[in-house]
């Protein structure tokens, strides 16, 4: 069973309370058994996938597979595009160097739903959307690479994983659903399917 599903802001990627304020996925009624695949911080949202099969772990996460995840941010400031060419080549990070990624500006804000609570707005300085997609997922990476080009994410939303969109899925923020079988295939690329 593979499940996708719409991690709301302010939701940790795990089912064990550590506090009480926090929420955590224990509350959105999913199957017993499921656990799930990597994460997404507590401050970010977008697309979780969720399985009770160990085997989506390795084909999802293993360096190896070089498996794609798309992002959209919303970060500080007019991006240019000597900082879009920063993050497509790799950015040092201190205790890594990220592999290079694809990255753009959006010149249209995307149809996302306003995030509750919202972001903190600056009222001398823009924001701007950017699309990254990365084939590594190490801790607040997004974050710390547009940190690292000048311009700090506001808000983070995963918005692919493979060629499975959330728009695809329809999902709104804390909705979740089974994965046809055509849409686990679309989960990894072509040549990554076992």
């Amino acid at each position: 069973m593979l499940i996708a599903f719409y991690k709301p802001f302010d939701v940790l990627s795990q089912f064990t309370q550590e506090h009480p304020s926090h929420r955590t996925l224990a509350e959105f009624g999913f199957p017993p058994h499921v656990y799930a695949i990597g994460r997404l911080d507590r401050d970010s949202e977008g697309l979780l996938l969720l399985s009770d099969e160990a085997r989506w772990n390795d084909r999802l996460l293993n360096p190896r597979h070089a498996h794609p995840r798309t992002y959209h941010a919303q970060v500080d400031g007019t991006v240019t595009e000597e900082a879009l060419k920063k993050l497509r080549s790799g950015i040092d990070l201190k205790d890594f160097h990220s592999l290079p990624c694809k990255a753009r500006r959006l010149e249209t804000e995307p149809p996302h739903p306003p995030r509750t609570p919202p972001i903190r707005v600056r009222k001398n300085i823009p924001t701007s959307w950017l699309e990254l997609t990365l084939t590594e997922g190490k801790n607040r990476q997004v974050r710390r690479m547009t940190a690292a080009v000048g311009h700090p994410t506001l808000r983070l939303i995963r918005v692919s994983i493979g060629s499975l969109t959330l728009q695809d899925l329809g999902l709104s923020a804390g909705h979740w659903r089974g994965l046809t079988s055509e849409e686990q295939h679309r989960v990894l690329p072509t040549s990554k399917q076992a």
